[in-house]
């Protein structure tokens, strides 16, 4: 599968669950990827894993110099930024453990942890847009797709910060997609349609809940039709993955 050869995309938070999974259909569909992450290791790692279309960029996207050379790198190497994947993320586990069985009533999350959240995905969607947006406009276009969740998990008992972090995405798109109406760059929202089987599930989580869980490969056939020929001009949708085979049928 080559349909996206020639394409140049970077994939926040890329080492592992929906990231690995969005990168590695990129990979395999011919684009060249920046596989990013924060811990150099990994990074490493898992770009020599993907092969020799991967480009590992450590990354740290609450950081606006880290970020600024990671898009100085996609450029060195790639020659420019087609498509910006913002998924990088931090789950619940990082403020409460065990949030399924025990959910946290917010005046007991800590600031620190709260901060943490927002910043890596809000503050860090937006430091990476920002960055890539001015560069696509030169270029002549660009395709910027931010990951979020559903609706019930923004709102959901005990899912403070997490659930705000994705409210904030999506209006975060929105305005993106506002600002950038009428322009070669486009702005979508991605979401994968239900809990995934990745590393922020809980250790407690029953057996009932793990049999539900979607497998991070969902991400794959929107992620890669999104960077494909066929979806230029697609702008401001918010696209279920579960539903996408639905959703791309009533285009």
């Amino acid at each position: 599968m080559t349909q996206l050869r020639g394409m140049r995309i970077i994939v926040t938070g890329a080492t592992s669950g929906l990231g690995r999974a969005m990168a590695q259909a990129l990979i395999a569909a011919g684009a060249r990827t920046i596989v990013t992450g924060r811990q150099h290791a990994r990074v490493q790692d898992v770009a020599a894993q993907l092969g020799a279309m991967a480009v590992p960029c450590e990354l740290d996207v609450r950081n606006e110099d880290s970020v600024q050379s990671c898009v100085t790198l996609a450029q060195d190497r790639l020659g420019g930024v087609d498509m910006l994947v913002n998924n990088a993320g931090i789950g619940m586990r990082t403020v409460n453990p065990r949030f399924m069985s025990e959910p946290q009533p917010f005046w007991e999350v800590p600031a620190p942890g709260f901060r943490d959240v927002i910043d890596t995905k809000v503050t860090g969607c937006f430091l990476m847009a920002r960055a890539v947006a001015p560069l696509m406009l030169v270029q002549g276009g660009g395709r910027i797709v931010n990951v979020s969740m559903n609706e019930q998990t923004m709102v959901r008992r005990g899912f403070v910060p997490y659930g705000p972090a994705g409210a904030g995405v999506e209006a975060l798109s929105r305005v993106m997609a506002a600002d950038l109406a009428g322009t070669p760059v486009a702005v979508n929202i991605l979401l994968p349609g239900g809990a995934t089987n990745t590393g922020m599930i809980p250790d407690d989580a029953s057996a009932e809940i793990r049999a539900g869980l979607l497998d991070p490969s969902i991400m794959g056939p929107p992620i890669v039709w999104l960077a494909s020929e066929p979806a230029a001009g697609v702008h401001d949708q918010r696209i279920v993955a579960a539903e996408f085979d639905r959703w791309l049928e009533a285009r």
